[in-house]
């Protein structure tokens, strides 16, 4: 019997990385919602005391960017100086510059387009950037994600509700959570260890936050079926976590992109999500990616299932697509990815389209992954292309 073990992490809505995603996404926000043709590049940086949000936007509107950046760090619980950090009165400074005349060339008119091989609209525009996207899907939990990540991303969710509901209130915004698997034959079994590090005022003992966690945090978030007897706890291991945010570390947009997708499970292209408007393929073809392999495996058509995208900037259609079963599938590579040709349009204007993504949507998945959150029924979640893949491999 092969047994081995995997872990993933997440974070609250408090990490100082994940703050500065959420201003990020809530400026693409409201600009997308004033103008849904915007060019959007909008990355974030947080130290004591001080928010620095800078980039490229190309938009007629206007919208107050420190005001949604202070209202953002109030909403995550920022709302004083005693938790090290205080939206109210912390320093923003702006430095926003327009998108560069030579990248927008090439999305507003894609190569096919200027050089007379377009065949339709959605070849108009052009992808924005170069790069690799990889989407990820598997059988080990009911939206299709690893089991570790979703598990994390569960603590870490339910860590920030005693937060604001007040059931605790020494619990203060950072914190983060880690959970290792135990897998036997491919499977997962158990839940062999949890760490779990919270962010909480100086006058509460360490012996209380590690009850209350784990009764109220870990065991509510958790299914009791994974947990065990042998599993392990690790609950504030360093025994004080006073100094959070960003007061305790800097925070920047795009470092949490793992958080955001798979855990570590499945590989990474390495282009962040938050602050970047759908026609960065960083973004809607990663999106895209998920939304194959989700579909591949709601199909039956394999257990495990990751597609990478491969883009040139300025050009409409992925340079190449790739489907990897891990040998779960009865299909080849070759044949599921002449299927997956067949059935899904993956120009990034067929993608903006299909998702509909020039929406405000980003900043309520700016925390708890970006994937595999069936809950708010996002696009790339569906499970709507299951019968046209089967049609597809017959």
């Amino acid at each position: 019997m092969a047994k081995y073990f995997f872990s993933s992490e997440s974070v609250t809505e408090g990490h100082p990385d994940k703050l500065c995603d959420q201003i990020s996404d809530a400026v693409l926000d409201a600009i997308l919602e004033k103008d849904p043709k915007a060019h959007v590049a909008c990355e974030v940086t947080a130290t004591t005391g001080m928010l620095h949000i800078m980039g490229e936007i190309s938009t007629d509107c206007y919208v107050d960017i420190a005001s949604i950046a202070r209202e953002v760090a109030i909403d995550v619980g920022y709302k004083s100086n005693r938790y090290g950090f205080d939206g109210n009165t912390c320093g923003v400074i702006t430095s926003i510059d327009v998108q560069s005349p030579d990248i927008a060339m090439g999305v507003n008119a894609s190569y096919e387009m200027q050089n007379g091989e377009g065949q339709d609209e959605f070849d108009q525009i052009g992808a924005g950037d170069q790069g690799m996207m990889f989407g990820f899907a598997c059988d080990e939990t009911p939206e299709l994600m690893p089991l570790a990540i979703s598990l994390a991303h569960k603590v870490c969710k339910r860590l920030s509700e005693v937060r604001k509901n007040g059931q605790f209130p020494y619990l203060r915004p950072d914190g983060k959570a880690q959970v290792t698997i135990e897998y036997e034959d491919g499977a997962p079994v158990r839940v062999d260890t949890v760490v779990l590090s919270t962010q909480h005022s100086p006058d509460v003992s360490l012996e209380e936050i590690r009850a209350d966690v784990l009764e109220h945090v870990i065991k509510k978030a958790i299914p009791e079926k994974w947990l065990d007897e042998r599993t392990k706890y690790y609950i504030n291991p360093t025994g004080r976590f006073v100094v959070g945010g960003p007061a305790g570390d800097t925070g920047l947009t795009g470092r949490k992109i793992i958080v955001d997708t798979y855990g570590g499970y499945g590989r990474h292209g390495g282009g962040a999500f938050s602050g970047k408007d759908p026609t960065k393929v960083d973004r809607s073809g990663a999106y895209a990616a998920r939304h194959v392999a989700k579909n591949i495996v709601a199909a039956g058509l394999a257990k495990k299932c990751e597609v990478q995208l491969a883009y040139a900037i300025g050009v409409a259609h992925p340079i190449s697509i790739a489907v990897d079963t891990y040998g779960t599938s009865a299909y080849s590579s070759e044949q599921l990815e002449n299927a997956v040709r067949k059935v899904f349009d993956l120009r990034p204007a067929a993608i903006i389209r299909n998702f509909d993504l020039c929406r405000p949507i980003y900043r309520q998945i700016a925390n708890y992954g970006q994937i595999g959150r069936e809950e708010l029924n996002l696009p790339w979640e569906q499970r709507d292309k299951v019968d046209a893949l089967k049609a597809a491999l017959q």
